[in-house]
């Protein structure tokens, strides 16, 4: 039985020694070290042994057994080692090539129009409001002069919150007139830019969501020449003085009388084209001065006061500002098409 642990010893920390791989390595130590390994099958022969042989063959064992834990160790340590040299070479970064250049975000061409506008108007005096865009009917119909019944009210028109029609998405920043003007005393100069939402459909020049800039003026002696000369300004400020502009006469039930403003085609010029349908001219506005019912409805005296509201669509001002031909490429979030402004 000596013989056979010394035989089993050599050969084991032999192989262990010439293993280079972990689930060989895992081999060796099954065959020799193994519930059913070479040294267990040796030491299941220790009952044959007589009383004296016994001690001296299981202290003999013992060592063997501790050797070639020992060595298995060794050559388990000297494996991960070597693994990780190879790991650490296959992925080396060279510090010496220029890394990438993180790409740095900017302002969507929507928000650069809007903070444009912004400016413009406060520039010349007015304040910025902003409200919700779950509005109450009430507010975005009732007070503004737009009774039961109106086709602007249809559920084909609008997005409903509720059956009983009493919450709603706001088609129009309009309500923060209302919101304004029951909580202030004239005079009022103010602005409202926000989402606004319609059932429209998806084309070149229109989308059921958008943004608007609803404004309004209310002071003693406010006139339609005041209305015409304040949008002329802002449209020459944002677009140069040598932009066309034309005022139609139009109806909306909260203003009296009432146009809507329209400037000269920028993908044609006026020629006509699909942009523009075929017209040469893409509305941008509508406008007027201010009913009196809705005066009245805020507690404002009309015999003192008169005053005069606009609604811009920004989108068209984008679609102006930077010569885009199709408003759907705003809202498409394309960082090819983004990534030009």
């Amino acid at each position: 039985m000596r013989e056979k642990l010394e035989q089993i010893r050599l050969e084991a920390i032999n192989a262990f020694q010439q293993t280079k791989e972990a689930s060989g390595l895992e081999a060796m130590r099954v065959k020799y070290l193994g519930k059913k390994g070479e040294l267990t099958a040796v030491l299941k022969q220790m009952g044959t042994l007589s009383a004296e042989e016994r001690p001296v063959m299981g202290q003999l064992a013992n060592e063997v057994r501790a050797a070639l834990t020992s060595a298995l160790a060794k050559q388990q340590k000297l494996i991960e080692a070597a693994a990780l040299d190879a790991r650490l070479k296959e992925e080396t970064l060279d510090v010496t090539i220029p890394g990438k250049r993180p790409e740095l975000g900017h302002k969507h061409p929507m928000s650069i129009v809007l903070d444009e506008v912004k400016d413009v108007f406060i520039g010349m005096g007015f304040e910025v409001a902003e409200g919700p865009e779950i509005e109450l009917a009430d507010y975005n119909f009732t007070r503004l002069n737009t009774p039961e019944g109106h086709p602007a009210r249809e559920w084909s028109d609008t997005f409903y919150l509720k059956e009983d029609s009493s919450l709603l998405l706001r088609t129009q920043t309009s309500p923060m007139q209302i919101r304004v003007m029951e909580n202030r005393t004239p005079p009022i100069r103010m602005i409202a830019p926000g989402r606004v939402y319609r059932k429209d459909e998806v084309d070149a020049t229109h989308s059921p969501m958008f943004h608007q800039i609803e404004g309004l003026v209310v002071d003693k002696g406010i006139t339609m020449a005041d209305l015409k000369g304040t949008l002329n300004e802002v449209i020459c400020a944002l677009y140069g003085k040598e932009t066309k502009t034309r005022f139609r006469p139009h109806h909306f039930p909260f203003t009296e009388p009432s146009c809507e403003v329209d400037m000269q085609c920028h993908a044609c010029g006026g020629k006509g084209c699909r942009v523009c349908k075929g017209e040469g001219w893409i509305e941008v506005l509508g406008a007027g001065m201010v009913h009196p019912k809705v005066l009245e409805g805020c507690g404002i005296d009309t015999d003192l006061y008169s005053g005069f509201a606009f609604g811009i669509g920004v989108e068209r001002l984008v679609l102006r500002r930077f010569s885009i031909t199709d408003m759907r490429l705003i809202f498409e979030n394309d960082v090819r098409f983004l990534s030009q402004f």
